[in-house]
């Protein structure tokens, strides 16, 4: 986790420009340090943070290191969607699958600290991938994507192992939400 940010770094994460900081750390808005023997200005994280909380601007991408997120559905256009909303959001995609197997290798190599998987897959569907990723890890975060609405397919999603789920078709917001809320439950 990145404890010192550059001045463009804080901007990118605050969504402002980096002239934006720059007058803030100069003003002492922003509290800092400059580098010594140089004119290069450093923010620590809580004092990034406590910015950010004290002008209203949305925490999300820096509250916690779990920003890592690995989409994985065999329907292209659903990662598309995910990955973008998240991207936008200020997530880092680490991965994307379209099998299960593969989701099940990519963790194992990547160390997601969030999953977003869909149950139908070919190779190895969403429960077994589920089921062998608890088992490396059980710990893992993830969330299940089904176009079947019975509560037979929420109870099972659940009870394999999986903190949330999204019933499909998905949109932004839900998305988002889920996300938002599996990260505000870690804290």
């Amino acid at each position: 986790m990145k404890t010192v940010f550059t001045t463009g770094e804080a901007a990118k994460i605050c969504k402002v420009s980096q002239q934006t900081i720059i007058r803030c750390f100069d003003s002492g808005q922003l509290k800092g340090f400059r580098v010594p023997g140089s004119r290069f200005r450093r923010i620590p994280r809580e004092q990034l943070y406590a910015f950010m909380r004290d002008n209203g601007i949305p925490t999300d991408a820096l509250e916690s290191g779990k920003r890592k997120v690995l989409v994985v559905d065999d329907e292209v256009i659903v990662r598309k969607l995910i990955i973008q909303v998240l991207k936008s959001a200020g997530y880092d995609i680490v991965g994307e699958a379209g099998d299960g197997k593969r989701a099940v290798d990519m963790y194992r190599m990547l160390h997601p600290d969030i999953v977003t998987m869909d149950v139908e897959m070919p190779y190895l569907d969403g429960f077994e991938a589920l089921k062998q990723i608890l088992a490396h890890d059980p710990k893992a975060v993830i969330v299940m994507l089904t176009n079947q609405k019975e509560k037979y397919t929420v109870a099972r999603i659940i009870d394999a192992g999986a903190k949330d789920y999204i019933i499909k078709p998905v949109s932004r917001r839900v998305i988002l939400d889920k996300v938002r809320k599996l990260r505000a439950s870690e804290r």
